[in-house]
């Protein structure tokens, strides 16, 4: 098996390598690699490897930069101390990824993955969609602030301020925390793309809100949940049923 090692740790570089020749005393790593910039001019330049582990952030920026520069035609394998945030994405799309400092133990599950992967007959045209899945959620920007009309003036407000959208006869609002409603030229189906889902999720047709507004929950009719929402006098403001259990493991990251 051929190795390739993407890695801007000269000693993370050197660990992993001891423990990949431990699990597997066939492969042979290829090159150690500490920027995108390398990276990107060795695999233009020499066949694919079997498998190649990647550091995330790299010396001169991140890891995913080599997707958009030149064709990853291999299996990756990513070493991390990314946020969870990261970490959900690569079980949402089934990559692995082994936090640094490597464990052998880990990293032997992880080649398990990959022998098996490959016996199943998985191309790595599949693999490499769902890695481009990954990149996009990771270097996904969300919106931080919106702009609003206030009489004849413009103002910024910042979506960390902000404590729920809500959509009413058509037209959509935002309600701050200080209770204030403004109108947004969103549909609240646009602002489900545009919103960090770490911090706002669509309980309804109606709703969009933020974890940190929610006041109290009760439970409600047919498995439903209402919601008593800070600065709201909305007293019907119900999780619809087949939302309700995503809901709560929205809840409980």
């Amino acid at each position: 098996m051929n190795v390739l090692i993407i890695e801007d740790e000269p000693q993370a570089a050197k660990r992993l390598t001891t423990v990949v020749k431990s699990l597997e005393p066939d492969a042979v790593v290829l090159a150690s690699i500490d920027s995108v910039r390398q990276a990107v001019h060795w695999l233009r330049n020499h066949p694919s490897p079997d498998l190649i582990f990647m550091d995330i952030q790299l010396a001169d920026g991140i890891s995913f930069l080599i997707f958009e520069q030149c064709e990853v035609a291999s299996p990756v394998i990513f070493t991390t101390a990314y946020d969870e945030y990261a970490l959900r994405a690569f079980k949402v799309n089934s990559i692995d990824y082994i936090l640094k400092p490597v464990d052998k133990d880990e990293l032997g599950l992880a080649l398990k993955k990959y022998h098996t992967l490959g016996k199943k007959g998985n191309d790595v045209g599949k693999m490499m969609e769902s890695i481009g899945k990954t990149v996009q959620l990771l270097t996904r920007k969300y919106k931080t602030r919106f702009v609003i009309r206030v009489g004849e003036h413009l103002r910024s407000i910042e979506v960390s301020d902000i404590y729920f959208f809500f959509s009413l006869e058509k037209t959509t609002f935002t309600q701050t925390r200080e209770g204030r409603k403004h109108i947004l030229d969103f549909t609240l189906d646009q602002l489900e793309n545009l919103l960090d889902p770490d911090r706002f999720f669509r309980i309804n047709r109606k709703y969009i809100v933020a974890a940190d507004a929610i006041q109290d929950m009760i439970s409600y009719t047919n498995s439903r949940l209402k919601l008593v929402l800070k600065t709201s006098d909305d007293t019907e403001i119900i999780v619809a049923r087949e939302r309700v259990q995503e809901f709560k493991e929205w809840l409980d990251r």
